[in-house]
This record gives C-alpha cells, sequence and structure tokens, in this order.
C-alpha cells in the first residue's frame, strides 16, 4: 500500500501534500500563539507542543467535548499531530478548546521550515513515479503487476510451516470500516469500548482453544511473540528471586528464530539433540535438564514438530522442564494442527505464541500484518507486557514490547470474524480437514518421493517433508529444479530446503479441495517421472523439461531448438490450458547472484560532498 501510494503520487504529489501538512501545523501554531502559548520546538514539520501549565485538563476537556482528542504530555504540556486529513473544522475547534474564537481565514498560511533543510535534489526518479497520474492507468499498473504474481487467487500456495491458506473477504471487511480503522492507539479507553469488548471476547476465545488463562495481543509477529513469552518467563523468575535462572534448552529441530529470541532476553541456549526419526532426543532432553536443572530457565519446543509430526514426548518433556524448576515455551506456529483436538494448556505447557496471520487467518503473504499474541497460565499472567499509556488496564505489569498497547488491533477483526463464524465445530473441522488434505498428498505421492518424517503410525501432522535428495543423486535434479518446473505446471513452490536442506516442506492447509490437491500431486508425479526419463537416458542431462523450468511465452512463440516439445515444455500435467499463469521471466542464477554482488549505493565522495 505505502508502495502504490508512492506511485500514484510521486514526488510532486508527495511535496505538495506534505506542504499542505506543514502549513496546516502553521495555521494551528499561529492561532495558539495569538492566545498567548508557547510553542514548541520552533522549527517543526506536523508535530507541534504547546505549554499550558495547570490548564492542561481542562483544555484536553474542552477539546474532547469539540471532538477533538489532544495528547498529554508530562503535566503541563499538550502535543498534537496534523495530517493531510485535517480539516479548517478541526483547526477551529482545537482553537475554541483553548479559549478562541477563529476562523482559518484570519490567518495567512505560510512555511516555518529553515532554508538549509529544504531539499533541493531530485527524488523518486524512476519512471515509474510519473506514468501513473490517470486512476484507469494506475489500476492497469497494479492489475498488470498483479497478473506476475503466482498468488493463492491462482493457486494453492504449500508452503510447509507457513499456512498460505484462505482469508476470506467476509473476515477481512470489517477493517475497513473507519469504526476499526480510524482509532488511533492511544485514544480514552471510554472512546474505544467496542475495541474493549472484541478484545476481551476474542482473548477469551483464544483461552479456550489453547487451555491458557490469559493473553496478550501486543506482540506483532510469531518472532516477537516469543520475544514476548521468554521476556514473561524471564520476568516471573526474577521476580521469584530466581535471578540466576536463564538457561533455555532448545533442539535442534527448533525454528531460527527460537535460540534468537533466548539470546535477546539474556538465556543461554543449551541444545538437545534430535533422533533420526525428528523427535526430540528425551535421553539427551533429560540429561541437560538435569545438568542444568539450578540454573534452568525454561524449555523451547514446537508442537506439532517443526518436521510436521506429533511426538508423543511432549507431555513428558513439560515434566521433566517443571520437575527442574523451569517453565515450558510451547511455539504455537503449528496451531493450525491443534485447534479443536488438543490444548497446548493440557500437554503441560505455561506460555506459546500463536500466529494469528496463519492459523486465525489474517494475510501474511509479501511479509505481514503479522499478529503473535502469548497465552499463559495464571501463574505467569502478571509478567505479561504492559504499557506506560495503559497502566496495566487489562494488560500485564512489564514493559512494552510494542509501540501500540495491543499490538496491530485494526487488523484483530479478521481473526474474530474467523471465530466468530466458524464456531467451534467449524474451527475442529478446519483442522481434521487440514490433517487430512497433508496424509493424502503424503499417501498419493508414496512410491514416487519418501515423506522424510512420520509418527509411529505411518502419519504425518499437517505437512509433510518430501525428500527430493534421490532425484538429485540418480539424476541431476535438484530441489530448485522441481520448484521451478512447478511454476510451469501453475504452483508456487513449497517451502525449499527447510528444515532439512534439499527437501520440500509442503502443507495443503484445509482451504483447498481434493480437486486441487490432485493437481498438484499430478505435478509432482510427472515431475518424477521427467526425472526418470533422464535416469533412464530418455533426456538429456543438461537440456530437459527441469534444467529450463520455466518456461516463457517468449519460448513458446520463439524459435525452438530443444530436445522436446513446446507442449511438454510449456502445458505440463497440472498447468491449465485456459488461464495458464506464464512466469514473465526464465531462470535465474541465484548462485551467481549470491557471489557476484553489485552494489547501487553512491560512492563515498558523494556523501562528503553532500556534507561539505
Amino acid at each position: 500500500m505505502a508502495s502504490m501510494y508512492g506511485v500514484f503520487h510521486g514526488p510532486q504529489g508527495l511535496k505538495a501534500i506534505a506542504q499542505q501538512v506543514h502549513k496546516k501545523a502553521v495555521l494551528m501554531a499561529k492561532g495558539l500563539e495569538k492566545l498567548g502559548y508557547t510553542i514548541e520546538p520552533e522549527n517543526f514539520f506536523d508535530t507541534i507542543t504547546v505549554d499550558v501549565g495547570h490548564m492542561q485538563g481542562l483544555i484536553m476537556r474542552a477539546a474532547v467535548a469539540e471532538g477533538v482528542n489532544l495528547r498529554k504530555i508530562g503535566e503541563t504540556k499538550i502535543g498534537m499531530s496534523l495530517d493531510e486529513r485535517t480539516r479548517p473544522a478541526t483547526l477551529e475547534a482545537v482553537w475554541r478548546a483553548f479559549g478562541g474564537k477563529f476562523k482559518v481565514s484570519d490567518f495567512e498560511p505560510s512555511y516555518r521550515l529553515p532554508a538549509a533543510l529544504l531539499r533541493k535534489s531530485d527524488y523518486m526518479t524512476h519512471p515509474i513515479f510519473h506514468m501513473n497520474r490517470a486512476e484507469s492507468e494506475m489500476t492497469r499498473y497494479i492489475r498488470r503487476l498483479s497478473d506476475r504474481d503466482l498468488a493463492l487467487d491462482r493457486a494453492m500456495i504449500p508452503l510447509g510451516s507457513c499456512t498460505m491458506k484462505l482469508n476470506a473477504t467476509a473476515e477481512m471487511l470489517p477493517i475497513t470500516w473507519p469504526e476499526f480503522s480510524d482509532i488511533h492507539p492511544f485514544v480514552p479507553a471510554d472512546q474505544a469500548l467496542g475495541y474493549k469488548e472484541m478484545l476481551d471476547d476474542l482473548s477469551a476465545k483464544l483461552c479456550q482453544v489453547t487451555g491458557y488463562d490469559a493473553f496478550s495481543m501486543q506482540p506483532n509477529s510469531g518472532a516477537q511473540g516469543e520475544y514476548a513469552g521468554l521476556l514473561t518467563i524471564r520476568n516471573y523468575h526474577i521476580a521469584n528471586g530466581d535471578t540466576h535462572r536463564d538457561v533455555c534448552l532448545i533442539p535442534t529441530s527448533a525454528h531460527g528464530t527460537n535460540p534468537a529470541s533466548a539470546q535477546m532476553v539474556g538465556m543461554k541456549v543449551v541444545v538437545v539433540k534430535v533422533r533420526d526419526n525428528g523427535d526430540i532426543d528425551l535421553d539427551d532432553f533429560r540429561a541437560k535438564a538435569e545438568q542444568y536443572a539450578a540454573n534452568l530457565s525454561c524449555c523451547m519446543i514446537t508442537y506439532p514438530s517443526t518436521h510436521g509430526v506429533f511426538e508423543e514426548t511432549a507431555k513428558e518433556i513439560c515434566e521433566i522442564t517443571h520437575s527442574h524448576g523451569g517453565q515450558v515455551y510451547l511455539d504455537g506456529a503449528n496451531m493450525n494442527a491443534m485447534v479443536g483436538l488438543s490444548r497446548p494448556g493440557d500437554i503441560g505447557s505455561d506460555v506459546s505464541h500463536l500466529n494469528l496471520h496463519k492459523t486465525f487467518c489474517i494475510p501474511h503473504g509479501g511479509g505481514g500484518p503479522g499478529m503473535g499474541p502469548i497465552g499463559v497460565k495464571a501463574h505467569l499472567a502478571p509478567y505479561l507486557p504492559g504499557h506506560p499509556e495503559f497502566d496495566g488496564q487489562g494488560l500485564g505489569l512489564q514493559g512494552a514490547v510494542s509501540a501500540a498497547p495491543f499490538g496491530s488491533p485494526s487488523i484483530l477483526p479478521i481473526s474474530w470474524s474467523y471465530c466468530l463464524m466458524m464456531g467451534g465445530e467449524g474451527l475442529t473441522q478446519a483442522t481434521k480437514v487440514a490433517i487430512l488434505n497433508a496424509n493424502y498428498i503424503a499417501a498419493r505421492l508414496k512410491g514416487s518421493y519418501d515423506v522424510l518424517y512420520k509418527s509411529e503410525a505411518g502419519r504425518v501432522a499437517h505437512e509433510c517433508i518430501i525428500d527430493t535428495r534421490p532425484l538429485n543423486a540418480s539424476a541431476g535434479v535438484t530441489v530448485d529444479d522441481v520448484a521451478k518446473r512447478l511454476i510451469d505446471c501453475g504452483f508456487h513452490a513449497p517451502t525449499m530446503s527447510w528444515p532439512v536442506a534439499g527437501t520440500l516442506m509442503i502443507e495443503p492447509t484445509e482451504s483447498e479441495t481434493k480437486a486441487e490437491i490432485d493437481r498438484f500431486c499430478d505435478a509432482m508425479l510427472a515431475i518424477r517421472e521427467e526425472a526418470r526419463d533422464i535416469e533412464e537416458g530418455r533426456s538429456d542431462k543438461l537440456n530437459n523439461p527441469l534444467k529450463n523450468a520455466p518456461h516463457t511465452v517468449e519460448d513458446l512463440v520463439g524459435e525452438w531448438d530443444r530436445p522436446y516439445s513446446r507442449e511438454q515444455a510449456c502445458f505440463p500435467p497440472g498447468s491449465f490450458r485456459v488461464d495458464k499463469y506464464w512466469s514473465s521471466v526464465n531462470r535465474i542464477d541465484n548462485v551467481y547472484g549470491d557471489r557476484n554482488l553489485v552494489c547501487t549505493c553512491p560512492p563515498l565522495e558523494d556523501y562528503a560532498e553532500a556534507a561539505e
């Protein structure tokens, strides 16, 4: 959204908007100065501070009566910011709250920016910021970009551990309502009672789903949820006088963010081994817990495991940790395989984060927005993140981990709506179908690909890891080749080489129909047969559909000198004849790019010249 804002307005438009904002701020300052108030700082863009002395409370109440919220700063000052949506009526309402009866027309617009700070150099010089002024052109530009995307509106995105499932329009509509989207995070509590009802109800539902007693909505991502959860554990130990408890046990199969989060909160990471089948080595875990018992703070486990399996020793791991005075952090990244069937709190965990941007339907393609609220047992609730603006009202007592008291509350209506529309029965059914779909894929691909990790019963959880390394050994076909060939078939590749290098982690989610899953399996089986053609000499090892994928329209209509047909190249099993997805470019050499970096930064001489 931010990039498209820049594309549509361009440098001239953005400058004009900034000039309007600054002029409004100057007008506001002029009116207040006429009333005898001192404005800080001397130079400003859109934000000013006014010293009002003992009149602070009176003025702020008067402003609320005028329909305006001002910000309390200390005991004697008031702050305010203006933007492009501020109207003359708002300026006049603020002046009235300060005791002035002015009109905007009483003042001459002007600037107060120091000449030395005015930008003279060009910016946003790329043609794209100058060619989409008409809304029709802008709409077509966005459409052209979206046509290049292989997104969920075209096909299944089977990214393992990322849960790219349907984000229903009905769930997302409420975030467009001004009642949710136009409320500032720091409005007085009595102006956000509807938000409070939603937050309280969503928290209660998440407690019911997880078996925890309290939730904090502050964390803005899963990683930040880990950080907040570990801080909660750390603060709990400190409050109990156990300041020395700083050891965190983490298995080698954990998400990479786990050890990073532990380091960030000042814990010492002790690595626990993993067995050949992907499960945590219980003997090694028990030995490490005993070895570090005196200083054990917590352990971090993922359930279902990072390998997509329900580990049967999870309860025992929790019991071992508790017996040595530690707490259990259960990573909730895979909660979409548990909702309605099992609860982390019942397993024995003390704290978990939930990826609302995965399990509870907030979209997270393109890097955000994310939400990673943490649920805790009652004994940890006082140590949840708090916020100075709220003084613990509805929050914990510890320091904030986000700038806003409730993280990114404007996107929470998505998860709330999802829970309300699905109900308990629907949420449970979604979990069952997600697990069913993953096991169906594992069963259909059996014999062509090995599933790397399974339970004792031969099942997977909500995702499965397909081993493509044998294809590299027998035919020189790498995991990259498989991923690029899937583009020809009209699919985004599964998660590549994580958590095991040279493999594909596949997660179909509950959103996909059997027809779409069969289309994906048909594509994977056809890729296996193309690899077999290489193994048995029917295809050239270097010049074949797998090595040359993805194929473009240019390949289809241009000269053709390859030893396989255009049809095999461009319309493999799984691809659509009508509405086929076409990659806009052929394969690039990722390794070359990694090893031959090109710096686009200006030379240091330019910085020196600018400084002078």
